[in-house]
């Protein structure tokens, strides 16, 4: 059944003046000033604990590699009010806990890239909710793919910012998926701090060394690997720096 409109977006734009995708969940077409502007430096004397940790964690499980496949995602979302077309596409964790059941569709993502990674997704994977294009994007919350892809009733709503004219209803260019909320992380896991991450693993060999919300900004879904996914989620144990 269709969800009031929330606001998803297309892409995915970059943060908070790259506008991301997910509802708007934010912005994947629109030239922004990407996530990683916001974490152009990483926090000075950031700790190395967060891959001490994650390769103690894998010691301790026998060091049996995973295979190189996705099965987590990382879904953006934005928190802040923003109108597109008039209608204003803000929609936070907080807003996905208050619906009924705390689930939701994710619809309004136009991007193909995007839309693919959609339909890929499987019943029961988790991925993280990321707030983007505001003061301080990042992970707050876990949340899993309770419904698998299916069209998008937005595409054909001419009231809807994400209205698409050239979609048919007997073939739907677009998908999205319910999710549910899981719970909130330990703690905020900031940008900048996992950017801080992927630039030493980048730089010396770690999980997040091709981390997509580095190597592809402005994807409002975003696949993770299961190395990645169990590293990111490691840092809600750390302090914030």
């Amino acid at each position: 059944m269709p969800w009031p409109s929330r606001k998803r977006d297309k892409g995915a734009v970059a943060d908070k003046k790259e506008p991301d995708a997910k509802i708007a969940k934010t912005k994947e077409e629109t030239s922004d000033k990407e996530e990683e502007e916001k974490s152009a430096k990483p926090p000075a004397g950031s700790s190395k604990s967060g891959w001490k940790n994650w390769k103690k964690k894998e010691s301790e499980s026998g060091g049996e590699e995973s295979k190189i496949t996705y099965c987590h995602w990382l879904l953006k979302s934005e928190p802040e009010s923003r109108l597109e077309k008039g209608v204003d596409v803000k929609f936070s964790v907080d807003d996905l806990k208050a619906q009924p059941n705390q689930t939701t569709c994710w619809d309004g993502v136009r991007n193909y890239q995007a839309r693919n990674f959609l339909r890929s997704m499987k019943l029961g994977q988790q991925a993280f909710f990321y707030h983007s294009n505001c003061k301080e994007p990042g992970i707050v919350a876990l949340v899993k793919i309770v419904k698998e892809a299916y069209p998008d009733h937005t595409q054909f709503d001419q009231k809807d910012p994400h209205y698409d004219s050239t979609s048919r209803k007997e073939n739907p260019k677009w998908s999205m998926v319910d999710v549910q909320f899981v719970r909130m992380t330990k703690r905020f896991i900031p940008l900048s701090e996992i950017k801080a991450h992927h630039l030493e693993h980048k730089a010396h060999g770690g999980p997040l060394k091709d981390m997509m919300l580095f190597t592809r900004q402005r994807l409002s879904i975003q696949p993770l690997t299961q190395e990645e996914f169990d590293f990111v989620l490691s840092l809600e144990e750390e302090k914030p720096h």
